[in-house]
């Protein structure tokens, strides 16, 4: 049976990685997050990759992305860049992925392309408000990125809340199931559970 791929989709800080990772915990399943595919800027300046837009798909190398998604897809073992957002780098090492029964895809725009939502046997996307948003992202970044909470407001606004409206939630459509990023981690995880139990894979994947 080839592995079966859930993708988890939705805004910054909406609870993808939370829901991830509790999934992958019951599920012995591996993930594949986006946050490996963004695009190595060593060749600019460090001043100048700050400024860069994050929060558009272009930043991520999709074309890997995309192939090892379809190799993990066949059962086949990937060896996934490591990316260092410190200084918005690939850090050199990578990160090998063996394919169990189960595999995760999580990061903003796991539905946005075609060639990737083909691979995926379930669709997830969490809703969240921008003010929920803002506040999980400035604990985060500040804790994991080092980054300040005024550099962290001002990327919001000018790039992470316009960037969310038009690249992001509109995948949303595309969704199998739509969670609400503001109720209890327990609620997504067990809708998430039924859905996969509706398929007849979950007895599968917990085995």
């Amino acid at each position: 049976m080839k592995p079966y791929i859930i993708g988890i989709a939705g805004a910054s800080c909406s609870g993808k990685t939370e829901l991830a990772t509790r999934l992958a915990q019951s599920l012995g399943a591996v993930i594949c997050t986006l946050d490996s595919y963004y695009r190595d800027l060593g060749h600019l300046a460090p001043e100048e990759r700050v400024r860069q837009n994050f929060d558009v798909p272009g930043a991520l190398d999709h074309e890997l992305l995309c192939e090892q998604v379809s190799a993990l897809s066949r059962g086949e073992r990937i060896q996934k860049p490591v990316y260092d957002f410190t200084r918005h780098i690939r850090s050199g090492q990578t990160e090998i992925l063996e394919p169990g029964q189960t595999v995760i895809v999580d990061g903003l725009f796991t539905l946005h392309w075609e060639q990737l939502r083909s691979l995926l046997g379930l669709k997830v996307f969490i809703e969240i408000s921008d003010d929920i948003c803002l506040q999980r992202r400035i604990d985060r970044d500040a804790r994991e990125r080092g980054r300040t909470p005024q550099s962290v407001r001002e990327q919001f606004a000018t790039t992470v809340r316009p960037m969310t409206d038009l690249h992001i939630r509109p995948t949303r459509t595309f969704a199998d199931l739509v969670l609400n990023g503001e109720d209890s981690p327990e609620q997504g995880y067990r809708a998430v559970l039924s859905a996969i139990a509706a398929t007849g894979r979950l007895r599968a994947a917990l085995t």
